[in-house]
C-alpha cells in the first residue's frame, strides 16, 4: 500500500491549511504524525478503520479536525488555528489490514507517506 500526501505549505499564525492523504489499497486504522526539526516524530490525530472512533493529541484539540472517506481510501485533516509550534513535516500512517485501532506509536504503523511540509509563520 503506497501512501500520498498533499496539501501542505506556508501560511500565517491564525490560518488553515487542509492535508489529504490517499491510499493505494485498503488499510486499517490511519493517522497523521509529525516531526520538527531535531524532535522525534510525534502523534497528532487518528482514526479507526470501521467505526471511525477518532483521537487527538492534547496539543491539536479542538483545532485539528481528521476524517475519512473509507470508498476513497483517503483520510483529511482539516487544521485551523495554527500556531507556529505546529510547524513541522507531516506524515501519513496506516496500519495494515486486521489493525483496526489508533495507536500513538510509530511501530504500530505499516504504510507511511513521503510527508508533506507545514510551516507556519508567527
Amino acid at each position: 500500500v503506497q501512501l500520498v500526501e498533499s496539501g501542505g505549505g506556508l501560511v500565517q499564525a491564525g490560518g488553515s491549511l487542509r492535508l489529504s492523504c490517499a491510499a493505494s489499497g485498503r488499510t486499517g486504522a490511519m493517522g497523521w504524525f509529525r516531526q520538527a526539526p531535531g524532535k522525534e516524530r510525534e502523534f497528532v490525530v487518528g482514526i479507526s478503520a470501521s467505526r471511525g472512533n477518532t483521537y487527538y493529541a492534547d496539543s491539536v484539540k479542538g483545532r485539528f479536525t481528521i476524517s475519512r472517506d473509507n470508498a476513497k481510501s483517503t483520510v483529511y485533516l482539516e487544521m485551523n488555528s495554527l500556531k507556529p509550534e505546529d510547524t513541522a513535516v507531516y506524515y501519513c500512517a496506516a496500519r495494515a489490514i486486521g489493525g483496526s485501532w489508533v495507536t500513538s506509536n510509530t511501530n504500530d504503523y505499516d504504510y507511511w507517506g513521503q510527508g508533506t511540509q507545514v510551516t507556519v509563520s508567527s
